[in-house]
């Protein structure tokens, strides 16, 4: 028995996923992705996370993922400030074959009471910002970054520099051209960041 979701964020860097998974890119129909799930890491960090709303104009890139039942208690972990919604395999086609989802394919999308932009206090993680990016990099190239950033609502959410001390569990690391790319392409935003000792003093 296996289950089959819709990864949008963190979940398309197949260096954060389990072994077992397996993970299929492609496009969904009627979705947008939005800087809207506040909370706190274990280490009491406050951070701003994605999420999704409907819009019947947009489509988002990600990956359908299939693994086993079993780890279903572990990704309810990982996504427990999110809600399941079902039925969502039919708005999906794979970049290969073109094909849809199954019937059961499901997305995380954030719990009414997580549910609000992020701010000073709730910032975007750059170390978990640097990590989905380089998943969509890998997948679709520098296209993947633009159509990230095309289709992700909320950059006037502050970013915390937490390159030199991480804050996000999954970190990674970049290669240093990609880290410039990426950059590169947040400036052209005009985002606002936020230095790591201006919320620990």
């Amino acid at each position: 028995m296996t289950i089959t979701y819709f990864g949008y964020g963190s979940l398309v860097n197949s260096d954060t996923i389990p072994a077992a998974m397996e993970v299929t890119p492609g496009r969904l129909r009627g979705w947008v992705r939005e800087w809207r799930v506040c909370g706190e890491g274990e280490d009491g960090q406050g951070r701003c996370a994605l999420t999704v709303r409907e819009d019947a104009e947009t489509e988002i890139l990600g990956v359908m993922a299939r693994e086993p039942r079993a780890g279903l208690k572990a990704l309810e972990l990982r996504e427990q400030r999110y809600h399941r919604v079902e039925a969502i395999g039919s708005c999906f086609r794979c970049d290969a074959r073109k094909s849809p989802g199954p019937e059961d394919m499901f997305l995380f999308r954030a719990a009414p009471e997580h549910q609000r932009w992020g701010t000073d206090a709730y910032p975007i993680l750059q170390s978990y910002l640097d990590c989905v990016l380089a998943g969509f990099f890998r997948f679709w190239g520098e296209e993947g970054i633009d159509h990230f950033i095309a289709t992700t609502d909320g950059w006037h959410v502050p970013i915390l520099n937490d390159r030199a001390n991480p804050h996000y569990p999954r970190k990674i690391i970049l290669d240093p051209p990609l880290q410039d790319l990426i950059d590169r392409k947040l400036k052209t935003l005009g985002v606002s960041y936020l230095e790591t000792r201006e919320l620990t003093q």
